[in-house]
């Protein structure tokens, strides 16, 4: 799915960098999806949402480790070694 590769694209090139001294994982992708013009929305089984334009909701949890990873959800993964994000999308 293609807005998967725009949030990918938006968390690899932040508008700002992840300072996880000064905020918390779930803030800064928040932050950086509405930045780049996504609709972020509270979610009760996920850490937050992402609304389309057709009104579906794609379901995100963050985390600092790739490890046992539900895949109904997509992750955004923070690598402290690297200082790097990375998304994994659901599976279908």
């Amino acid at each position: 799915m293609q807005i998967f590769q725009v949030i990918e694209e938006t968390i690899k090139k932040p508008p700002i960098p992840h300072e996880p001294y000064k905020q918390s994982l779930k803030a800064w992708a928040m932050y950086c999806l509405r930045d780049r013009g996504f609709k972020v929305v509270y979610a009760d089984k996920a850490d937050f949402a992402i609304e389309t334009n057709s009104g579906e909701k794609l379901y995100f949890k963050v985390t600092n480790s790739a490890e046992d990873l539900d895949s109904k959800f997509a992750w955004i993964i923070w690598d402290s070694l690297t200082n790097v994000a990375s998304l994994i999308p659901p599976q279908a």
